[in-house]
C-alpha cells in the first residue's frame, strides 16, 4: 500500500506538472500577425499587422478588436499597457507612427510621425508610467531614439543615451518589441544583422550570438537583477541552435550558453517569476526553471512575442494567424 500510495502520489504530480506546461491557444484572428503585447493588471494588450489592436480585460477570456482608423495599412509591431485604458502604439516603417488611447482602444491619436524615407522603429521601452524611449534602426550610422516624459502624449528625438554609431550592417529587429528595456538605472538595447550587440547608454558589448547575415542577430532581451536573458537566431534558418540563446549573470561583462538550448531561432523571452523564464518563437515554445541555463520545449506552436502577469502567475503570448496564447505556471 505504502509503494501503490507513493506510486500514486508521483503520478498526480506529474499530470500537474505536465498541466502547468499546457500553451493552450485563448484568441485566433485569421489573416493576421501579432508582434506585440503588454500586460497591465487583468488586461491584455496585443497589436500586429493590418492596424490590429485586441483588448482583453478579463485575463483573455474574451476579447475586443480594433481596426485604427486610418492606419489599416500599417503594422503596428508593439504596444506598452500605461494602465487597463490607456496604451501606447508604435507603426514601424515610413511614414512611421506613434499613437496613443485613453479609452481603452475605441479611439487613438496620433502622437508621433516620422516622415524620413529611411526611418524604422523597433521597439519601445518604459522605465515608468511618464518616461520612456523608441528606438529604431540606424540613419547614417546614428541609432534612432525618440522619448517621452509625458506617457507618450509628445515624443522628441534626443541622442541622451550617447549610443554608439552602429556598425556597417548592423541594426535592431522589429520582431517582438522586447529588444529594448529598462533595468537597474539604464536602457538596455540588444542589435542584430551583421553585428549584434549590447547597448548600455554609451556603452557597448559584443554578443556572442549567431550573426553575419541580414537576418541573424537579437531580437529580444530581459533582465532580472545582473542575470540577462537573449533570444537571438537566424531567421532563415529557424531550426539552428548553437548560437541562438546566451545569458549573463554579472549584467552583460560575460556571457554563457545555456547547458540545454532552446528549440532554435528565438524572438522573445521574459521572465516568469522566481528562477523561471520563458521564450518563444517560429518553432516553439520553451521553459527554463534555472534562470535560463537549461530549456525544455513545452509547445511547438509558432508565437512571436511573449509577457508575464505577475497578477496570475502567467505568460501570454502572441503570433502568426492572429493567435494568442496562454499558459499558467
Amino acid at each position: 500500500m505504502k509503494k501503490m500510495a507513493i506510486l500514486y502520489c508521483c503520478l498526480l504530480l506529474q499530470v500537474l506538472y505536465s498541466h502547468a506546461q499546457e500553451v493552450i491557444t485563448i484568441a485566433e484572428l485569421p489573416g493576421k500577425s501579432f508582434r506585440g503585447i503588454s500586460i497591465f493588471k487583468n488586461t491584455i494588450w496585443v497589436s500586429g499587422s493590418q492596424g490590429t489592436v485586441g483588448r482583453s480585460a478579463d485575463k483573455g477570456k474574451s476579447w475586443q478588436w480594433y481596426t485604427v482608423e486610418g492606419f489599416e495599412k500599417t503594422d503596428f509591431r508593439d504596444i506598452e499597457a500605461l494602465n487597463g485604458h490607456t496604451a501606447i502604439i508604435m507603426g514601424i516603417a515610413s511614414p512611421a507612427f506613434i499613437l496613443k488611447t485613453t479609452d481603452g482602444g475605441n479611439t487613438w491619436k496620433k502622437v508621433y510621425e516620422n516622415n524620413h524615407p529611411s526611418i524604422f522603429l523597433d521597439a519601445m521601452a518604459f522605465k515608468n508610467r511618464k518616461e520612456g524611449v523608441v528606438v529604431g534602426d540606424p540613419i547614417h550610422n546614428k541609432i534612432f531614439i525618440a522619448e517621452t516624459k509625458d506617457g507618450g502624449s509628445r515624443w522628441t528625438e534626443s541622442n541622451r543615451l550617447a549610443l554608439a554609431n552602429a556598425q556597417p550592417g548592423e541594426a535592431f529587429f522589429a520582431a517582438s518589441g522586447t529588444n529594448a528595456a529598462w533595468s537597474r538605472g539604464r536602457y538596455y538595447i540588444a542589435s542584430g544583422g551583421l553585428v549584434s550587440r549590447l547597448f548600455i547608454h554609451d556603452k557597448t558589448r559584443a554578443l556572442p550570438v549567431t550573426q553575419g547575415n541580414k537576418m541573424t542577430g537579437a531580437n529580444s532581451i530581459a533582465i532580472k537583477g545582473k542575470t540577462i536573458l537573449i533570444a537571438a537566431g537566424d531567421y532563415e534558418n529557424k531550426d539552428k541552435k548553437d548560437s541562438a540563446f546566451i545569458y549573463s549573470t554579472n549584467g552583460g561583462k560575460s556571457w554563457a550558453y545555456p547547458q540545454t538550448m532552446p528549440g532554435g531561432y528565438r524572438s522573445s523571452v521574459c521572465f516568469a517569476g522566481k528562477n523561471k523564464a520563458v521564450t518563444c518563437g517560429i518553432t516553439g515554445v520553451d521553459i527554463s526553471y534555472d534562470n535560463g541555463q537549461n530549456w525544455k520545449n513545452i509547445s511547438a506552436t509558432s508565437f512571436n512575442t511573449c509577457a508575464y502577469s505577475r497578477q496570475e502567475n502567467a505568460v501570454y503570448f502572441a503570433g502568426g494567424n492572429g493567435r494568442v496564447g496562454k499558459v499558467k505556471l
